[in-house]
């Protein structure tokens, strides 16, 4: 997992409430047994005019230009502003897929469903909650300002504007651990691979069956 320590990037504003993961990412796409390839398929029926399906091209797609994340201003964009309850829905894990893999290493919402919360934490995506009012101030600027980018400081927990100005944000000692260390649940686990190997030799001593398979 990428670790997320200091993180400047460009803003794209989405100003909808209650965004569901179906709307982050389409249900027929859930159908890959692969983890990468989401990205290009992202807010599928709100990015596209045309109708979106598993291996499709993106280039021979028609591109719906009102979309926020086709405007011209918010190419690259890796900051998502968005309003509460950002990931409602079901709780596929496919969604942080799909946000990381477009390139979005960040959040700020004032609320987001809990599932979502949680799942964007164990893939390397920062979910921020800041105040309902500090968010509106985020989009009046980002609206007012063309290129308006951010700093995201996670070891000092501060979103900090282009005035310089910091706004504070909390996140749980744990996650905020593996976020910049870039450990998701495998990494966690392998970090005691000695002991592990230790546990499994000494198990196959005392046990020695155990190394046969029995086959059916």
């Amino acid at each position: 997992m990428q670790k997320f320590t200091l993180h400047k990037g460009l803003v794209a504003p989405m100003d909808r409430e209650n965004v569901d993961t179906d709307a982050i990412i389409p249900k027929q796409f859930l159908k890959s047994i692969h983890k990468t390839g989401f990205g290009q398929n992202l807010f599928d029926e709100w990015r596209y005019l045309d109708a979106g399906f598993p291996g499709q091209d993106p280039k021979s797609r028609k591109p719906n230009p009102d979309f926020v994340l086709n405007q011209p201003r918010y190419l690259k964009a890796s900051i998502l502003l968005a309003r509460k309850n950002f990931g409602c829905g079901s709780s596929r894990e496919h969604a942080p897929w799909a946000l990381d893999q477009y390139g979005i290493r960040a959040i700020i919402a004032p609320s987001y469903a809990d599932i979502f919360f949680n799942n964007s934490f164990k893939n390397g995506l920062l979910p921020i909650v800041l105040s309902e009012a500090q968010v509106s101030q985020l989009f009046d600027e980002t609206a007012a300002f063309p290129g308006y980018a951010l700093t995201i400081d996670l070891e000092r927990q501060l979103v900090v504007k282009p005035s310089g100005e910091e706004l504070p944000f909390a996140v749980q000692a744990f996650r905020k651990y593996c976020l910049l260390n870039g450990f998701d649940d495998i990494d966690l686990t392998l970090r005691h691979a000695d002991k592990i190997k230790a546990f499994e030799a000494q198990r196959l001593a005392q046990k020695p069956w155990l190394a046969h398979t029995l086959i059916a």
